[in-house]
């Protein structure tokens, strides 16, 4: 599996104020990092995200999924429906394989904490036939994204971040009804500044 052991960090010496978006996200990645994130740099489309998921779904449930059958769990398991993506994330679920045999599955091992995959990613890109969206940072376990944070520079409210967030989920067609990004709450995290204001959806 592609990994970095890049580690990022923001500068000491710049000033808050001229400090740029990208610089922000960096310094925040490397934090993450030193949290125990994986950042995977090589997670930067639909496709890799998927493939990602696959190999994280099959390690955590102990099974080898046919190609048929994974397209068959995305269609069942990717929902408009916040609620019942979040029954999804949190319940053991059953999937019927291709030779009619049940598998129960889970996405998220809810007992052992330790034994999910925490990761980082940043401008994942997802192109639908609308919208053509780039997320600044997303938080996955076991593949799963679970957090999206948009990040702004100290001159720019924390809050248009999280406007930024509502116009990408109300766009038609937009990427968290139709892929993977359906697990992304309505409380994704809007963060401003140097240190990181955050600032959630409904404050």
């Amino acid at each position: 599996m592609p990994t970095s052991n890049f580690k990022y960090e923001i500068p000491s010496d710049a000033p808050p104020f001229v400090i740029r978006e990208d610089t922000i996200e960096s310094g925040f990645i490397g934090k993450l990092q030193g949290l125990k994130y994986e950042y995977r740099p090589d997670i930067t489309n639909r496709a890799t995200l998927e493939k990602n998921f696959r190999e994280k779904f099959e390690a955590l449930n102990r099974v080898r999924l046919t190609d048929s059958e994974f397209a068959r769990l995305l269609d069942e398991i990717v929902t408009p429906d916040v609620f019942t993506a979040s029954k999804t994330l949190r319940t053991i679920s059953s999937f019927t394989r291709d030779d009619g045999t049940p598998l129960n599955y889970t996405l998220v091992n809810i007992k052992d904490w330790c034994k999910n995959t925490f990761e980082v990613i940043n401008q994942l890109r997802i192109n639908t036939d609308n919208s053509h969206h780039r997320y600044d940072v997303i938080l996955l376990i076991n593949g799963v994204p679970c957090v999206q944070i948009e990040l702004k520079t100290l001159g720019v409210n924390p809050r248009r971040a999280m406007e930024q967030i509502v116009e990408y989920k109300n766009d038609p067609g937009n990427g968290y009804t139709k892929t993977l990004l359906c697990f992304i709450p309505d409380h994704a995290i809007g963060a401003s500044g140097r240190a990181g204001t955050l600032v959630r959806r409904g404050d």
